[in-house]
């Protein structure tokens, strides 16, 4: 089944460049070395999915032109990957349904903790439309919106729902795999395998039985904040070994902070079939 993804953002939590930064990455010139918060679009089988939506969301989506979305896939729960999902309203209004987020059930608990109004009831008119699906790093089928509920917007009052069919359209298998944001465990993140492209992000540790999912990807995506050690990121050294051991046709880092030289100076550094990603770049895989 074919598969493309689109890096929306390439970046760490504080993107580049950074807020009053005069390093020469974040004056680099090169539209490569500007990178908004990570989070990547992929098309699967006919569906259009979001990974991630952080602070940069509005922005990243409205510069890919993305008018449509069946589902909201979140790796974790830190804001640098969902503080943007207030901005989902906007395909509330335009494609009339409501949004589905699938996540681990702590990821649900700090969005209603972060979101409370989205989750209240009665509901604040024009609070967002969401339906969180809980997910493990067990297989999950995701499926077209075209059946979801309708929503009918009343001025004053906030949206009616008209119940929808809730045919599945369009199924697609997506298959999860676990790493950990520090090596302690204490904070699971999702990754996700769509045929033959996989994105992970925000991990210092994936156990070998998670990365058997990846045996036989053509592309897969680590994350690497910079090339030493990192409390929380594997290191330039950890995420070549991973990438050799998982054996892609092609590998790509994203997550990057300004503490990684310019792509122009980095990429020519790397062994072959490993690149830097950056913001706006594809790959399809049939």
């Amino acid at each position: 089944m074919k598969a493309k993804l689109t890096f929306l953002g390439t970046g760490t939590s504080q993107g580049i460049p950074m807020i009053g930064c005069g390093c020469d990455v974040c004056k680099s010139t090169d539209e490569r070395d500007k990178r908004l918060r990570a989070s990547a679009l992929v098309e699967y089988g006919g569906l259009t999915i979001l990974i991630d939506a952080g602070p940069d969301f509005r922005q990243q989506l409205i510069r890919a032109g993305v008018t449509h979305l069946d589902a909201v896939l979140l790796t974790h729960n830190h804001k640098d990957h969902t503080g943007g999902l207030d901005d989902l309203r906007a395909f509330n209004l335009i494609e009339h349904r409501p949004v589905n987020i699938y996540c681990e059930k702590y990821v649900e608990e700090a969005l209603r903790r972060d979101y409370s109004y989205a989750f209240a009831e009665p509901r604040y008119p024009g609070a967002p439309e969401w339906r969180v699906h809980n997910i493990s790093n067990e297989p999950f089928t995701l499926h077209s919106n075209i059946s979801e509920d309708t929503l009918v917007w009343e001025t004053g009052k906030g949206y009616r729902i008209e119940p929808g069919t809730h045919e599945i359209v369009n199924p697609v298998e997506v298959i999860p795999v676990r790493g950990w944001h520090h090596k302690e465990k204490d904070l699971s993140v999702l990754g996700y395998r769509f045929g033959d492209i996989a994105y992970l992000t925000d991990m210092n540790l994936i156990e070998d039985e998670e990365l058997e999912k990846l045996r036989g990807v053509k592309y897969v995506t680590l994350n690497c904040v910079k090339r030493g050690p990192h409390y929380s990121h594997f290191s330039l050294a950890e995420v070549l070994d991973i990438f050799g051991r998982i054996g892609a046709e092609q590998s790509f880092i994203t997550h990057i902070s300004h503490l990684i030289p310019r792509y122009e100076l980095m990429e020519a550094e790397l062994p072959d079939g490993v690149h830097y990603a950056y913001d706006g770049l594809v790959l399809e895989a049939d």
